[in-house]
């Protein structure tokens, strides 16, 4: 009897066995071909190490060809080459070295446990500063963030433009491409570098392989949602009448009400002028307060007479006694002139005796 959980998981040094011409000793049936472009300030360098991409791909029998004209690399299987895979080895080879990899990291694709991630982070964000400053957030101050990233997943890292191209394990570009996401929508890389951690940690220990890791992983809440602000003026809704509002008086309504459309044009204006007048007067005399209310002396508090200590204090000439009777009682400083003399006398006896 074998315990379920040993025949899933894979037992550690385990490698797939390669891919030899004996497992297709026919070759294959047609002809494959991929191409891609790369930009103007790739050429130098392409060109310098285009030798040595052609004959890293020769092993597999895949053909290469630079055209600095057109400004694209293109890469064919012949009749010998033996691995299906191999051309889609190729086409890779060619995207990263189209997106600023080196050919020192970019050649390790050929091999059967490596794979590579390109993500397309240019769309992701709106805004060009935005999408800037994240990009950098990425990379972290010199570079420090990318290299822990790298380390965490052993995978190699190149931002550039407006893609960043992993190579590495398949785990690691798993988690590559997850932190390079969060990244972009706003969620800082360092959360997810200390999660990787953890599980680097918990992933030593094998008892803790078949559990689940929910309970040890940090769980990061996001501080910048808040909940929105009401204003302090809430404009309560009115209930819906199906009647319009009443039709405001127009002016000569008024009048009518008041009487004063009766009137006469002379009556008119000694009215208005009266209310004039009126409004004059009632501005002055507030005018008047506010000039009089610096001539107004405040409120003087009222004086008060302090008592005078009275002089005349009954003395207590038993009390002093008592106290003088007190302190020669006490051997402070000096012996009195008692003790004095009768210590005098008693050596002058033992003089005598002796």
């Amino acid at each position: 009897a074998v315990d379920e959980s040993e025949l899933l998981t894979v037992p550690d040094g385990w490698k797939e066995p390669a891919f030899t011409r004996e497992d297709n000793p026919k070759g294959l049936l047609e002809e494959s071909s991929f191409a891609t472009l790369f930009p103007k300030y790739r050429e130098a360098y392409l060109k310098e190490c285009w030798p040595l991409v052609q004959k890293a791909l020769g092993e597999h029998y895949v053909n290469a060809v630079l055209d600095l004209i057109e400004g694209s690399m293109t890469v064919t299987t012949t009749k010998k080459t033996f691995d299906p895979y191999a051309i889609i080895r190729a086409r890779d080879l060619i995207k990263l070295l189209a997106r600023s990899v080196p050919f020192e990291q970019a050649v390790r694709i050929l091999q059967d446990d490596v794979a590579c991630d390109i993500i397309k982070i240019g769309s992701l964000v709106r805004k060009r500063e935005t999408f800037i400053k994240r990009r950098a957030r990425l990379l972290g101050p010199k570079g420090s963030t990318l290299k822990a990233l790298e380390l965490l997943t052993n995978c190699y890292i190149m931002v550039q433009g407006n893609t960043v191209s992993a190579l590495g394990p398949f785990s690691g570009l798993k988690e590559v491409r997850k932190v390079v996401l969060d990244t972009m929508k706003n969620i800082h890389p360092i959360y997810n570098i200390k999660t990787l951690m953890i599980k680097r940690e918990l992933a030593k220990d094998p008892e803790l392989r078949t559990q689940s890791w929910e309970r040890f992983l940090p769980k990061f809440k996001r501080k910048n949602l808040k909940k929105r602000k009401e204003p302090k003026k809430k404009n309560a809704k009115k209930e819906y009448t199906p009647f319009p509002p009443p039709q405001p008086e127009s002016q000569i309504d008024k009048e009518l009400a008041s009487g004063e459309y009766f009137l006469k044009e002379r009556q008119k204006k000694r009215k208005q002028m009266e209310e004039i007048k009126a409004k004059q007067a009632d501005a002055i005399k507030r005018r008047q307060e506010e000039r009089n209310k610096a001539f107004i002396p405040p409120k003087e508090k009222p004086v008060v007479k302090k008592k005078k200590a009275s002089t005349e204090k009954k003395i207590d000439i038993e009390a002093i006694k008592e106290k003088v009777k007190n302190a020669r009682k006490k051997k402070l400083g000096a012996l009195p002139e008692e003790e004095v003399k009768l210590k005098m006398a008693a050596d002058e006896k033992k003089k005598k005796k002796k």
